[in-house]
């Protein structure tokens, strides 16, 4: 199929001449109304959306052979990272295509294990998903969140873990919160927001979080305040509880800023707490607690991060790992040892300590291997991490200090030779000369220097790290002779703070010029073309495809932005969007306006031009980047659209963000996307 064929025009949205004023500048925007959840005039356009969508992929050849394909790769058991509680260990396990995990007990690492709570039973279509777990100490009771059709919303209850049935207690509207235990098991704290007025559940602002103590047995009606700060509305609360001395510790957020206040009083007091960090400067990540001293992971004087101890009783502060070249990014405090992940050029480097901080060992891992998850606690010899690859799927291991030895824990049968495949890092320079790293994924037996359909993909925002990982949408598309490359764009956490703040507000931009530079990089070395060349992300990498397709229209083969941040002058208007203010800024500020204007997606399409094929992907669920970003910027790109080709979009219903997306969902979006790069820049599609 070509990418110029489709059957019909894609449905026209209204427009109208909506114009808004920003500090003396008038700016049209005539699709407004997509803004308005509880218009049915929206519902109807997206049917139509849908409908034009599906008549485009139902006529590839492509789509069922990667919708089974999808299907047998999926096929196999995942199990989670065990984590010990008293004398039990739990885990999260799929064995295979089920929409949700379940949450296992076992009395060792190896099993045999038996279910606490399964999630497929919660909902007939998957589409209720278990999104926290919290065990008491001893193991004898959990507190668990769960999430409905991808809202970013959770509901708490409780379930005993030997009968496996749950308490009476509900808990709702928590958002963006975990829970922490009292030390006798009796209630937790948990963080939530005011109950939304009817019908905005999804679309109101996200402000005002509270923290709560919710006693077992009672109705959260009753629950106790134990911190508001109306003054502050944009201040969040993260709450854990130092078992060994009462002592309860709070870590104040603001949005997305990489920075945080860290308080702490005696559980059950009344009155002020005492301020161990009393203004934004700095981030304080506690990683662990062993008496009365915390473990803190900071970036103070460390722009590359640095663990210090910090003991309450005295206020005595101690270097424990100092910073250096590599960035810190991840500390376990076991009984016996400190466990350390770093990066050096986005690997991972993971490395044993002893309690004083003094190096033992790095642990050999294999190539190009990256470390998802460790878990550990102050008073347990055991630390349980998985480790995962561009071509490994995420598998548990136990880790043994201080020798380093590390021991799987499972064997997972897999559906295709990782052996045929091949990974390779290479570094791009960027239009001011940085040098940007990115990994490229692809078939040993391919022609070196022949051009390949390639799938190019970006993040480049809020401090988070692109780390080799694996994904069954990649094999599927590499094993059909495609190139998969994940680029290492500024805006991350690679090479500490440094390089997350060089993709932030004003220099934004660095960020779509680092992924343009790949783009480019990959051209010249022979890798693909700009006709074969695909580009895709997802949230802030929707927004970093938007605005690489709308400022770069020639170098691309097809788009993929899914679930993305588009209108950039908006965006803080709309649920937890003002929190990433700190990495884009808004449009109240002049300065802000100015830059944000430059870029925005939205803002920028131009009519008259020739836009490559476009698929844009949302749920209508989604509260977090709300739906009406990738409804606008859909309308926008048809309106402009001077070329044959399609632009697309994609609106899951009973979907969200992504997280806890049931798997049939998972398969079907994959298999779309697959369908679509194989009908626009695939091997089938002749430019």
């Amino acid at each position: 199929m070509n990418n110029q064929e489709l059957t019909g025009a894609a449905p026209a949205a209204r427009r109208t001449e909506h114009v808004d004023e920003y500090h003396g500048e008038r700016v049209p925007d005539p699709y407004r109304w997509l803004e308005d959840a509880e218009n049915a005039e929206i519902s109807a356009w997206v049917d139509a959306q849908n409908a034009h969508t599906e008549a485009f992929l139902s006529a590839s050849p492509d789509r069922e052979a990667f919708r089974e394909r999808l299907a047998d790769l999926w096929d196999f058991p995942k199990p989670g990272t065990p984590w010990r509680r008293g004398a039990r260990y739990f885990r999260t396990h799929n064995d295979g295509l089920r929409n949700q995990p379940e949450l296992q007990v076992a009395d060792a690492p190896r099993g045999p294990w038996r279910t606490v709570l399964d999630a497929n039973t919660l909902s007939d279509d998957g589409t209720v998903a278990l999104m926290q777990v919290h065990v008491h100490h001893d193991g004898a009771r959990l507190a668990y969140a769960t999430q409905q059709g991808g809202s970013d919303w959770l509901t708490w209850r409780v379930r005993d873990v030997d009968t496996g049935e749950d308490l009476p207690d509900v808990v709702q509207w928590s958002k963006f919160s975990g829970a922490a235990w009292l030390p006798d098991g009796s209630g937790f704290l948990y963080s939530a927001y005011d109950a939304p007025a009817s019908g905005e559940a999804y679309v109101s602002v996200n402000l005002h979080q509270k923290l709560y103590l919710h006693r077992l047995g009672t109705p959260q009606a009753d629950d106790e305040l134990l911190l508001a700060r109306p003054d502050q509305p944009e201040w969040g609360f993260e709450a854990r509880i130092m078992r060994d001395t009462g002592r309860l510790i709070v870590s104040v957020w603001k949005g997305t800023l990489r920075q945080n206040l860290l308080w702490w009083r005696d559980l059950g007091a009344d009155g002020a707490f005492h301020e161990l960090v009393g203004d934004f400067h700095a981030s304080y990540d506690v990683v662990g607690m062993d008496g009365s001293t915390l473990y803190v992971l900071t970036d103070e004087d460390a722009p590359t991060g640095r663990l210090i101890a910090w003991d309450l009783s005295t206020g005595e502060r101690r270097d424990v790992i100092a910073a250096s070249a590599d960035t810190l990014h991840t500390v376990a405090v076991a009984r016996d040892a400190l466990v350390t992940v770093s990066l050096r050029d986005a690997r991972d480097r993971l490395v044993i300590h002893d309690r004083r901080g003094t190096p033992l060992r790095e642990v050999h891992l294999p190539d190009l291997a990256s470390v998802l998850e460790v878990n550990a606690t102050a008073d347990d010899p055991d630390v349980f991490l998985t480790l995962t690859s561009f071509i490994s799927p995420p598998t548990p291991h136990h880790l043994r200090v201080p020798d380093g030895a590390l021991e799987g824990l499972a064997d997972i049968p897999l559906a295709f030779d990782p052996a045929a495949f091949e990974v390779r890092q290479d570094f791009a320079r960027s239009r001011d000369g940085t040098r940007v790293p990115y990994f490229t994924v692809r078939r040993r037996d391919l022609t070196p220097g022949t051009p390949h359909p390639t799938l190019l993909y970006g993040y480049g925002g809020f401090n988070h790290s692109l780390l080799p990982s694996f994904s069954l949408q990649t094999v599927a598309w590499v094993e059909r002779g495609g190139v998969y490359v994940s680029a290492n764009l500024r805006g991350g956490s690679e090479y500490g703070r440094a390089w997350h703040q060089a993709g932030t507000r004003e220099r934004k931009q660095n960020v779509f010029n680092d992924f343009i530079a790949v783009a480019e990089d990959l051209i010249e070395r022979g890798v693909t073309t700009p006709a074969r060349l695909a580009i895709n992300g997802g949230s802030n990498g929707g927004l970093l495809v938007g605005a690489c397709l709308t400022q770069r229209p020639d170098l691309f083969g097809a788009a993929i932005p899914m679930v993305g941040v588009l209108d950039m002058l908006r965006y803080h208007q709309f649920t937890i969007g003002w929190a990433w203010a700190s990495d884009y800024g808004t449009s109240d500020d002049p300065d802000g306006y100015r830059t944000l204007r430059r870029y925005s997606p939205l803002h920028n399409v131009q009519p008259g031009t020739a836009y490559p094929p476009t698929l844009i992907t949302t749920g209508d669920h989604d509260d977090r980047v709300v739906p009406a970003h990738s409804y606008k910027f859909a309308a926008a790109l048809q309106h402009a659209q001077a070329g044959h080709a399609p632009i697309l979009l994609r609106v899951g219903r009973q979907a969200g963000h992504g997280a806890g997306k049931p798997t049939h969902l998972k398969i079907e979006e994959q298999a779309d996307i697959l369908a679509f790069l194989a009908a626009t820049v695939g091997q089938n599609h002749t430019p």
